[in-house]
């Protein structure tokens, strides 16, 4: 006997229709964006330091963790706090969903469960446009030739089950559970190595060593890592010290030499090496580019 079937229309709460501009900035202390106002969202993201805003007059200090959100229309100023050399990320884009209205110029923390959305779309966003490095003015995306297939759906996609899932843990009961694979064992482990390499960047630290202390085998914690975070975990290690690193020569308080010894490099030469590996510039190449002035 045939059956009769009938189509479900999906219900789409969040639909973000255009991206508009991207931006992952390492800012000095006392840089100051315009002031501004236009017809689409702003969401800011402060991944480390704090920043402050001024939305319709209000003034706010992000620290690190936290987001705002700007509603169209908003006029708004940015700047640096004069404190940490902040990193920041922004994207703007069109959503004209009523669901929205949930994040009028809100300010949230961002739970460590969700903030790998914001690198997902970091990563696409490198893949798929021509982002030139710490451009604030930058106005238009434009495409690379070669951009990753699939890269501007899945911007639209991370960033609509973002939206939704901060709704969710915004509103939820405690004994909810509302995230997806995340919550799974291994993404969990995952999410305790980062948080303890990240706070480890004055450390000298070995991916033995680690493991040891984390009660696992290598074998079994690279994997984990690896199908987690996309690096192995001596590339984040590399990462996080020269991200700890930009800071520190942003703050203009310690010559090259001095940052290696503290970040437990073996020497400055191979200091310059991984820094240049990591970030296509020398130390003194990124000093330079960070000042706007």
């Amino acid at each position: 006997m045939r059956k009769n079937y009938k189509k479900h229309k999906i219900t789409n709460i969040i639909n973000v229709s255009e991206i508009v501009t991207l931006h992952y900035f390492e800012f000095e202390t006392d840089f100051v964006f315009k002031e501004e106002r236009h017809d689409f969202w702003e969401l800011v993201y402060v991944d480390r330091g704090s920043w402050e805003i001024n939305a319709d007059n209000e003034k706010q200090i992000l620290s690190q963790g936290e987001c705002f959100f700007h509603k169209p229309g908003e006029v708004h100023l940015h700047r640096a706090t004069g404190k940490t050399p902040p990193n920041i990320f922004l994207i703007s884009f069109v959503c004209n969903s009523k669901s929205m209205d949930f994040f009028k110029s809100k300010k949230m923390h961002i739970p460590v469960n969700l903030r790998f959305f914001i690198s997902n779309i970091i990563e696409e966003s490198i893949k798929t446009f021509n982002l030139p490095f710490n451009e604030p003015e930058l106005k238009e995306l434009s495409l690379l030739s070669d951009s990753v297939l699939g890269g501007q759906q899945m911007i639209k996609t991370y960033l609509e089950q973002f939206l939704i899932l901060l709704m969710r843990y915004q509103e939820s009961v405690p004994s909810k559970n509302i995230f997806p694979s995340v919550e799974l064992k291994g993404a969990n482990l995952a999410v305790r190595m980062k948080e303890i390499l990240d706070n480890s960047v004055y450390k000298h630290i070995t991916v033995e060593e680690f493991c040891r202390d984390m009660k696992y085998s290598k074998a079994y914690l690279s994997k984990i890592f690896l199908a987690n975070c996309g690096c192995t975990i001596n590339t984040y290690i590399n990462n996080v010290k020269i991200k700890e690193a930009k800071k520190l020569i942003r703050e203009n308080t310690y010559n090259f030499s001095q940052i290696s010894d503290m970040l437990c490099f073996s020497n400055p030469l191979y200091f310059s090496r991984v820094f240049r590996r990591i970030t296509s510039m020398s130390p003194s190449e990124y000093k330079n580019s960070v000042k706007f002035n």
